[in-house]
């Protein structure tokens, strides 16, 4: 008989999740606002589709209990982790705490627990009235963010008392419970690590290298990291120390670093779930791990250690105002053997400023120019 499987969340992300469930033989069960389209795109593609949005986790684990899901599962979308949790913890199927989950979830909460369990992170303060909090010794630069945000929502670099206030207000906006984190800025090169976890035990499965625009979002990454080993095996214990302070026992988590030009390293935020910006497939390019197999066996209880088949350099540049020229690149794809993947978003999926991007795979770390 077939496994079931439960995916929250129906939109285009989800798509290689679902379609990976079904090339192993997994009958998928897809759960998703139907409001519309960009929520469910998943809709035809999955085996059964439900329209339930993915916060109304109450709903969604009676659909769950009815149809006796073996496990349940997402990828990339911050809002459905709570409800994988919810559902699997209510079902005795294999996941997380729900009340566990929670904790990343709220930046204030994952410092709290990092400083608790020595995990080397900014300093901070936060701001539940729309005020500004008692940050007596903090250095400027700052940033201010919503606890709740994702994809670099609303985040702003202060660079003075003078706009600190109006920093609060416009991040204020983009926080469903209107609470504001503020830290201080860390001025260095940004890195995170992906990795996968089962019984309380943690897998890193690779280390990449990143390049954000000025406002924060990210213009291009690589595997593996340049960093010395020394630094990466720091990262790879901080990534430890940090998944085990938020009780992180389940599934694939991104743990996001940055090193000061002094070499000291910060603990940026933690994510428990897949990183995105097509971070499966650049590792599968990278290394030979099917990470989406991964998730999707770890959900069904039955994971199998990691094991590493190969040994390139991958990477994706995003078409981005900052990185105007990737659009020649993009366009004149076929002269570049390299290039595994490369696309434009369609104008209903631009996020972020993001147009488009293309996913490389050489015995080098690329760079590339403008065609003349």
């Amino acid at each position: 008989m077939k496994k079931k499987l439960a995916i929250i969340c129906a939109c285009s992300e989800q798509i290689p999740l679902v379609k990976k469930a079904k090339e192993m033989g997994i009958e998928t069960h897809c759960f998703a606002w139907d409001k519309e389209e960009r929520h469910y795109v998943c809709k035809g593609i999955a085996d059964y589709y439900y329209p339930i949005s993915i916060i109304e986790k109450e709903k969604i684990l009676n659909v769950c209990k009815k149809n006796k899901i073996d496990g349940v599962t997402s990828i990339m979308r911050d809002f459905s982790i709570p409800t994988v949790a919810y559902v699997a913890q209510n079902m005795g199927l294999i996941g997380n705490s729900y009340e566990d989950v929670l904790i990343p979830r709220n930046k204030y909460k994952a410092h709290q627990a990092f400083m608790k369990n020595k995990v080397n992170s900014p300093r901070f303060a936060i701001s539940e009235d729309g005020q500004i909090p008692n940050i007596v010794g903090f250095k400027y630069p700052l940033i201010v963010k919503p606890v709740d945000s994702h994809a670099s929502a609303g985040v702003i670099k202060v660079d003075s008392e003078n706009d600190l206030q109006q920093a609060i207000f416009f991040a204020q906006k983009k926080s469903f419970i209107g609470h504001i984190i503020i830290e201080e800025f860390i001025d260095g090169s940004e890195h995170s690590v992906d990795s996968i976890s089962w019984e309380g035990k943690h897998y890193v499965l690779g280390i990449k290298d990143k390049e954000l625009s000025s406002d924060f979002i990210l213009l291009h990454e690589h595997y593996p990291s340049q960093l010395s080993s020394k630094n990466q095996e720091i990262m790879k214990a901080e990534t430890l120390k940090a998944l085990d302070s938020i009780n992180f026992k389940y599934g694939a988590s991104n743990t996001q670093f940055k090193i000061t030009e002094s070499g000291e390293i910060f603990t940026i935020e933690i994510n428990p779930r897949m990183a995105g910006d097509y971070s499966f497939v650049q590792l599968k390019l990278n290394n030979g791990y099917d990470y989406l197999k991964g998730v999707i066996n770890t959900a069904l209880g039955q994971f199998e250690e990691p094991v590493f088949t190969n040994c390139k350099y991958s990477g994706i540049y995003y078409l981005h105002k900052e990185a105007e020229w990737v659009r020649q690149i993009i366009e004149n794809k076929d002269r570049e053997q390299e290039i595994v993947e490369a696309v434009f978003f369609p104008k209903n999926e631009i996020f972020n400023g993001k147009e488009g991007y293309f996913i490389y795979q050489s015995d080098r770390r690329r760079s590339w120019k403008p065609y003349c």
